[in-house]
C-alpha cells in the first residue's frame, strides 16, 4: 500500500458523501419545484455526480 492510497480513499469517499448528499437534497424537492429548475427526476443521478467534481 502506498501512501497515496489512504488519500485517494478519503478523496474517493468525499466524492461518494457528496453525490449522495446532492442527489437526497434534489430528491426532496417536488415534481415542480424540479420543473421550475429545468430538472427532471431522471437527471438527479448525473446532476449529483456533476456537482462532486
Amino acid at each position: 500500500m502506498t501512501k497515496e492510497s489512504p488519500m485517494r480513499f478519503a478523496n474517493a469517499l468525499r466524492s461518494f458523501r457528496k453525490v449522495r448528499e446532492t442527489a437526497n437534497e434534489l430528491n426532496r424537492l417536488s415534481n415542480r419545484e424540479l420543473a421550475d429548475l429545468g430538472i427532471t427526476r431522471s437527471d438527479i443521478p448525473a446532476l449529483a455526480r456533476q456537482a462532486a467534481r
